[in-house]
Protein backbone atom coordinates (compact mmCIF):
# COMPACT_ATOMS: atom_id res chain seq x y z
CA UNK A 1 0.00 0.00 0.00
CA UNK A 2 1.14 3.04 -1.14
CA UNK A 3 0.03 7.08 0.67
CA UNK A 4 1.18 10.22 -0.34
CA UNK A 5 0.56 13.25 1.04
CA UNK A 6 0.45 16.55 -0.59
CA UNK A 7 -0.05 20.42 -0.28
CA UNK A 8 -2.65 22.87 -1.40
CA UNK A 9 -0.24 23.42 -4.71
CA UNK A 10 -1.01 19.61 -5.23
CA UNK A 11 3.01 19.09 -4.88
CA UNK A 12 3.71 15.38 -3.26
CA UNK A 13 5.54 16.37 0.14
CA UNK A 14 5.74 12.31 1.42
CA UNK A 15 4.91 9.27 0.50
CA UNK A 16 4.93 5.91 3.16
CA UNK A 17 4.77 2.02 2.34
CA UNK A 18 4.32 -0.44 4.54
CA UNK A 19 6.95 -3.18 3.29
CA UNK A 20 5.45 -6.75 4.85
CA UNK A 21 7.37 -10.08 5.39
CA UNK A 22 7.07 -13.50 3.75
CA UNK A 23 7.23 -17.32 4.90
CA UNK A 24 8.96 -20.09 3.01
CA UNK A 25 6.29 -23.23 1.98
CA UNK A 26 8.75 -25.89 2.10
CA UNK A 27 12.85 -25.11 1.06
CA UNK A 28 15.05 -27.66 -0.40
CA UNK A 29 18.87 -26.50 -1.06
CA UNK A 30 20.05 -28.14 -4.24
CA UNK A 31 22.88 -27.18 -5.10
CA UNK A 32 25.73 -25.06 -4.28
CA UNK A 33 27.25 -22.85 -6.95
CA UNK A 34 30.61 -22.08 -8.44
CA UNK A 35 29.62 -18.57 -7.26
CA UNK A 36 29.38 -19.31 -3.70
CA UNK A 37 25.98 -19.08 -3.50
CA UNK A 38 23.12 -21.79 -3.39
CA UNK A 39 19.96 -23.01 -5.85
CA UNK A 40 17.32 -23.57 -4.05
CA UNK A 41 13.77 -24.09 -4.87
CA UNK A 42 10.45 -23.02 -2.41
CA UNK A 43 7.50 -21.16 -2.31
CA UNK A 44 7.46 -17.42 -1.24
CA UNK A 45 4.36 -16.71 0.56
CA UNK A 46 3.18 -12.89 1.95
CA UNK A 47 2.43 -12.42 4.95
CA UNK A 48 0.37 -9.31 6.31
CA UNK A 49 3.09 -8.43 9.37
CA UNK A 50 4.79 -5.01 8.30
CA UNK A 51 7.07 -2.51 8.84
CA UNK A 52 6.50 1.48 7.86
CA UNK A 53 8.66 3.08 5.49
CA UNK A 54 8.27 6.80 4.66
CA UNK A 55 10.51 8.87 2.44
CA UNK A 56 10.23 13.08 2.62
CA UNK A 57 11.94 15.17 -0.28
CA UNK A 58 14.92 17.55 2.78
CA UNK A 59 18.31 18.82 1.97
CA UNK A 60 20.29 15.23 2.42
CA UNK A 61 19.45 11.73 2.48
CA UNK A 62 19.64 10.29 6.28
CA UNK A 63 18.26 6.85 7.76
CA UNK A 64 16.01 7.49 10.69
CA UNK A 65 14.87 4.23 12.04
CA UNK A 66 12.36 3.57 15.09
CA UNK A 67 10.93 0.29 16.35
CA UNK A 68 12.64 -2.78 16.72
CA UNK A 69 16.61 -2.40 16.84
CA UNK A 70 18.82 -3.21 13.94
CA UNK A 71 21.86 -4.61 14.63
CA UNK A 72 25.20 -3.33 12.70
CA UNK A 73 25.71 -0.04 10.62
CA UNK A 74 23.01 2.08 9.51
CA UNK A 75 24.64 2.52 6.26
CA UNK A 76 24.42 -1.07 5.34
CA UNK A 77 20.92 -0.87 5.69
CA UNK A 78 18.81 -2.35 2.40
CA UNK A 79 16.54 0.83 2.07
CA UNK A 80 19.53 3.27 2.13
CA UNK A 81 21.35 1.21 -0.48
CA UNK A 82 17.56 1.06 -2.65
CA UNK A 83 18.25 4.98 -2.47
CA UNK A 84 21.66 4.76 -3.42
CA UNK A 85 21.10 2.66 -6.59
CA UNK A 86 17.83 4.34 -7.79
CA UNK A 87 20.33 7.67 -7.50
CA UNK A 88 22.97 6.07 -9.19
CA UNK A 89 20.83 4.48 -12.38
CA UNK A 90 18.68 7.91 -12.79
CA UNK A 91 21.05 10.98 -12.11
CA UNK A 92 18.96 14.29 -11.29
CA UNK A 93 15.79 12.29 -10.84
CA UNK A 94 15.82 10.91 -7.40
CA UNK A 95 16.04 13.27 -4.93
CA UNK A 96 17.75 13.55 -1.28
CA UNK A 97 15.28 12.93 1.37
CA UNK A 98 15.04 12.11 4.83
CA UNK A 99 14.24 8.11 5.11
CA UNK A 100 11.98 7.16 8.38
CA UNK A 101 11.60 3.32 9.13
CA UNK A 102 9.65 2.07 11.31
CA UNK A 103 10.67 -2.04 12.17
CA UNK A 104 8.02 -4.30 13.64
CA UNK A 105 9.26 -7.54 11.83
CA UNK A 106 11.86 -9.45 13.35
CA UNK A 107 15.17 -9.71 12.55
CA UNK A 108 17.30 -12.51 11.69
CA UNK A 109 13.91 -14.34 11.42
CA UNK A 110 13.58 -15.76 7.97
CA UNK A 111 11.35 -13.62 7.51
CA UNK A 112 12.82 -11.18 4.49
CA UNK A 113 12.00 -8.13 6.71
CA UNK A 114 14.88 -6.86 5.64
CA UNK A 115 14.76 -7.33 1.97
CA UNK A 116 11.19 -6.00 1.82
CA UNK A 117 12.36 -2.85 3.22
CA UNK A 118 14.88 -3.06 0.51
CA UNK A 119 12.16 -4.07 -2.33
CA UNK A 120 9.58 -1.60 -0.75
CA UNK A 121 12.37 1.07 -0.81
CA UNK A 122 12.42 0.96 -4.60
CA UNK A 123 8.89 0.38 -5.73
CA UNK A 124 8.34 3.62 -3.10
CA UNK A 125 10.85 6.06 -4.73
CA UNK A 126 9.67 5.06 -8.49
CA UNK A 127 6.19 5.86 -7.74
CA UNK A 128 7.25 9.26 -5.73
CA UNK A 129 9.62 10.33 -8.60
CA UNK A 130 7.64 9.24 -11.60
CA UNK A 131 10.59 6.76 -13.03
CA UNK A 132 8.41 4.61 -14.83
CA UNK A 133 10.26 1.30 -13.90
CA UNK A 134 8.35 -1.63 -15.31
CA UNK A 135 7.83 -4.64 -12.70
CA UNK A 136 10.68 -7.17 -14.15
CA UNK A 137 13.23 -4.32 -14.09
CA UNK A 138 12.21 -3.43 -10.71
CA UNK A 139 13.00 -6.85 -9.95
CA UNK A 140 16.33 -6.86 -11.61
CA UNK A 141 17.46 -4.27 -9.47
CA UNK A 142 15.72 -5.50 -6.19
CA UNK A 143 18.45 -8.78 -7.17
CA UNK A 144 20.98 -6.29 -6.43
CA UNK A 145 20.60 -6.03 -3.18
CA UNK A 146 19.18 -9.22 -2.05
CA UNK A 147 18.50 -12.90 -3.56
CA UNK A 148 15.02 -12.40 -1.55
CA UNK A 149 14.57 -8.92 -2.76
CA UNK A 150 13.09 -9.41 -6.11
CA UNK A 151 10.29 -11.59 -4.29
CA UNK A 152 8.61 -8.81 -2.70
CA UNK A 153 8.34 -6.65 -6.09
CA UNK A 154 5.47 -8.61 -7.18
CA UNK A 155 4.42 -9.41 -3.64
CA UNK A 156 1.84 -12.59 -4.70
CA UNK A 157 2.74 -15.93 -3.63
CA UNK A 158 5.54 -17.10 -5.70
CA UNK A 159 7.51 -20.77 -7.00
CA UNK A 160 11.38 -19.64 -6.57
CA UNK A 161 14.13 -21.38 -7.78
CA UNK A 162 18.02 -20.45 -8.42
CA UNK A 163 18.99 -18.40 -5.87
CA UNK A 164 15.52 -17.73 -4.89
CA UNK A 165 14.74 -14.75 -8.15
CA UNK A 166 14.04 -16.99 -10.92
CA UNK A 167 10.05 -16.93 -9.83
CA UNK A 168 6.80 -18.72 -11.28
CA UNK A 169 3.19 -17.53 -9.95
CA UNK A 170 1.39 -20.74 -7.76
CA UNK A 171 -1.86 -20.27 -7.02
CA UNK A 172 -1.37 -20.47 -3.75
CA UNK A 173 -4.32 -18.91 -0.69
CA UNK A 174 -4.21 -19.23 2.96
CA UNK A 175 -6.58 -16.72 3.60
CA UNK A 176 -9.38 -19.04 5.32
CA UNK A 177 -6.47 -20.44 7.49
CA UNK A 178 -5.43 -18.65 10.80
CA UNK A 179 -1.41 -18.12 10.75
CA UNK A 180 0.49 -17.85 13.91
CA UNK A 181 4.40 -17.10 13.56
CA UNK A 182 6.14 -17.21 16.74
CA UNK A 183 9.65 -15.16 16.96
CA UNK A 184 11.93 -16.63 19.66
CA UNK A 185 15.14 -14.29 20.62
CA UNK A 186 17.13 -16.42 18.51
CA UNK A 187 19.07 -14.90 15.52
CA UNK A 188 20.48 -16.93 13.13
CA UNK A 189 22.77 -16.21 10.84
CA UNK A 190 21.77 -17.12 7.20
CA UNK A 191 25.60 -17.53 5.99
CA UNK A 192 26.08 -20.02 9.04
CA UNK A 193 23.16 -22.12 8.55
CA UNK A 194 24.04 -22.15 4.55
CA UNK A 195 27.31 -23.79 5.68
CA UNK A 196 25.55 -26.53 6.83
CA UNK A 197 24.00 -27.74 3.90
CA UNK A 198 24.25 -30.62 2.19
CA UNK A 199 22.70 -30.07 -1.34
CA UNK A 200 20.37 -32.96 -2.66
CA UNK A 201 17.45 -33.20 -5.09
CA UNK A 202 13.92 -31.22 -3.76
CA UNK A 203 12.40 -34.53 -2.01
CA UNK A 204 9.29 -32.88 -3.73
CA UNK A 205 7.82 -30.46 -7.12
CA UNK A 206 6.65 -27.69 -5.36
CA UNK A 207 5.25 -26.52 -8.16
CA UNK A 208 2.52 -28.97 -7.42
CA UNK A 209 1.63 -27.31 -3.73
CA UNK A 210 -1.31 -25.96 -5.04
CA UNK A 211 -3.13 -29.23 -5.88
CA UNK A 212 -1.84 -30.46 -2.66
CA UNK A 213 -4.31 -30.26 0.06
CA UNK A 214 -2.88 -28.45 3.37
CA UNK A 215 -3.67 -31.58 5.19
CA UNK A 216 -0.94 -32.86 3.09
CA UNK A 217 1.64 -30.95 3.29
CA UNK A 218 3.11 -32.22 6.46
CA UNK A 219 4.07 -35.52 4.69
CA UNK A 220 5.75 -33.99 1.97
CA UNK A 221 7.09 -30.51 2.48
CA UNK A 222 10.41 -29.97 4.28
CA UNK A 223 12.63 -26.91 5.12
CA UNK A 224 16.37 -28.75 4.55
CA UNK A 225 17.75 -25.88 7.43
CA UNK A 226 15.25 -26.98 10.24
CA UNK A 227 17.44 -29.97 11.07
CA UNK A 228 21.12 -28.13 11.49
CA UNK A 229 19.56 -25.15 13.18
CA UNK A 230 17.10 -27.45 15.44
CA UNK A 231 20.24 -29.02 16.62
CA UNK A 232 21.86 -25.94 17.71
CA UNK A 233 18.70 -24.28 18.79
CA UNK A 234 16.68 -26.90 20.59
CA UNK A 235 14.25 -24.32 21.09
CA UNK A 236 12.93 -24.29 17.90
CA UNK A 237 11.75 -27.87 17.35
CA UNK A 238 10.19 -27.83 21.24
CA UNK A 239 8.34 -24.74 19.37
CA UNK A 240 6.91 -26.42 16.06
CA UNK A 241 5.94 -29.62 18.27
CA UNK A 242 3.54 -27.58 20.54
CA UNK A 243 2.26 -26.54 17.55
CA UNK A 244 1.51 -29.52 16.01
CA UNK A 245 0.31 -31.13 18.78
CA UNK A 246 -1.99 -27.89 19.61
CA UNK A 247 -3.62 -28.43 16.50
CA UNK A 248 -1.95 -27.15 13.64
CA UNK A 249 -2.30 -28.46 10.43
CA UNK A 250 1.34 -27.95 9.03
CA UNK A 251 4.00 -26.15 11.13
CA UNK A 252 7.56 -24.99 9.36
CA UNK A 253 10.48 -22.65 10.32
CA UNK A 254 10.97 -19.70 7.74
CA UNK A 255 13.86 -19.54 6.25
CA UNK A 256 17.29 -20.35 7.72
CA UNK A 257 15.04 -19.17 10.74
CA UNK A 258 14.33 -18.51 13.16
CA UNK A 259 10.96 -18.11 12.84
CA UNK A 260 8.56 -21.00 13.32
CA UNK A 261 5.06 -20.77 12.24
CA UNK A 262 1.28 -22.67 12.25
CA UNK A 263 -1.09 -23.01 9.73
CA UNK A 264 -4.25 -24.05 12.13
CA UNK A 265 -8.60 -23.77 11.48
CA UNK A 266 -10.05 -20.64 11.04
CA UNK A 267 -10.04 -19.18 14.37
CA UNK A 268 -7.37 -21.62 16.12
CA UNK A 269 -4.04 -20.76 17.39
CA UNK A 270 -1.55 -22.40 19.81
CA UNK A 271 -0.57 -21.44 23.57
CA UNK A 272 3.48 -21.96 23.28
CA UNK A 273 5.19 -21.79 26.59
CA UNK A 274 8.98 -21.98 26.47
CA UNK A 275 11.98 -20.64 28.50
CA UNK A 276 13.07 -18.14 26.20
CA UNK A 277 11.35 -14.49 25.42
CA UNK A 278 9.70 -14.79 22.43
CA UNK A 279 7.15 -12.52 20.13
CA UNK A 280 4.76 -13.92 18.16
CA UNK A 281 1.82 -12.53 15.99
CA UNK A 282 -1.23 -13.96 13.79
CA UNK A 283 -2.55 -12.94 10.30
Amino acid sequence: MFCCTKNTYNFTLCMLCFPNCKINLGLFVTHRRSDGYHDLETVFYPVGKKDALEIVPAPQTQLHMSGLAVAGDATDNLVLKAWQLLAAQYPGRVPTMDIYLNKTIPMGAGLGGGSSDGAFMLRLINDFCGLGIDQATLAELALQLGSDCPFFIYNTPQFATGRGEVMTPVAVDLSSYTLQVICPEVHVSTRDAFGTITPRPAPFNLRDIATLPVTDWKYHLSNDFELPVFSRHPVLAGIKAQLYEQGAIYASMSGSGSAIYGLFPQGQKASVRTNMNFTEFVS
